[in-house]
């Protein structure tokens, strides 16, 4: 025992006292921010080798999919507007065949965010471009099943809003205090005793926007289909986009 503990502190010693010549220093590290501007010289290999792709991709955006009557821009009304009706006709239009045929069942409303319509619609050609512009982001359209009684929650948290939230397939009337007055889905008032398929997307199914009623549906759908995809999709589809502000979301 007493040579186990000899060796050991020899063993110590031998370490502390090679560690007095070292010497410890920080090191230094430098660094520069350089700007990403149109002061960067282009590389000429790299524009050559990216030009076909580049063309091809500019005529893919801008070839004109549909005509749009009139300006469009998400501003245009107290509840509902032109462009918001439109964005949520075109993901019950197109979402419902994919649903139905998966589940056998319809939607029975759509609910998207005034905040997720990124851009407006001018007056003329409509290409995959303008649907880009509208919708920039990856998210995925989903249906919800809720309660009778989240839909009465989501009936109050629009109350709060006081904003034009796009919907479709529900007719809301408020007061001039923004309180709901009459709220009915296929031309019936809402039951809590029912369930209701409300498609919106994935980030307000998941809470965005303080749309928590979403959370802990009854059951979750997944459609597989990008609310931009959507859009271009029916933009294919059409000849001539035909939507307005009407009554479906209103004061009196």
């Amino acid at each position: 025992m007493k040579k186990i503990r000899l060796s050991l502190y020899l063993l110590l010693s031998i370490i502390l006292f090679s560690c007095k010549g070292n010497k410890v220093e920080t090191a230094e590290i430098k660094g520069q921010r350089i700007a990403i501007d149109e002061n960067i010289e282009p590389n000429a290999s790299i524009e050559e080798f990216v030009a076909p792709f580049k063309e091809h991709l500019n005529k893919t955006l801008d070839s004109t999919l549909a005509y749009n009557p009139r300006d469009m821009v998400k501003s245009d009304g107290d509840l509902n507007t032109a462009i918001g009706n439109l964005m949520a006709d075109i993901v019950m239009a197109q979402a419902n065949p994919v649903f139905k045929s998966r589940t056998g069942n319809d939607i029975d409303m759509v609910l998207l965010n005034h905040g997720g319509i990124r851009s407006g619609l001018n007056k003329g050609n409509i290409s995959t471009r303008s649907a880009y512009a509208l919708m920039p982001f990856e998210n995925e359209i989903v249906v919800a099943e809720l309660s009778g009684e989240k839909i009465n929650e989501m009936l109050t948290y629009l109350e709060r809003a006081k904003t034009a939230h796009p919907v479709s397939g529900i007719q809301i009337e408020m007061d001039q205090n923004y309180k709901v007055t009459s709220a009915e889905i296929d031309e019936e008032e809402i039951d809590e005793d029912k369930t209701y398929f409300v498609a919106t997307s994935d980030y307000l199914q998941q809470g965005g926007d303080n749309m928590n009623f979403f959370k802990d549906p009854v059951a979750l759908h997944k459609v597989d289909y990008k609310i931009r995809n959507s859009i271009i999709d029916y933009f294919k589809k059409v000849d001539t986009l035909k939507v307005d502000k009407d009554n479906r979301f209103i004061r009196k």
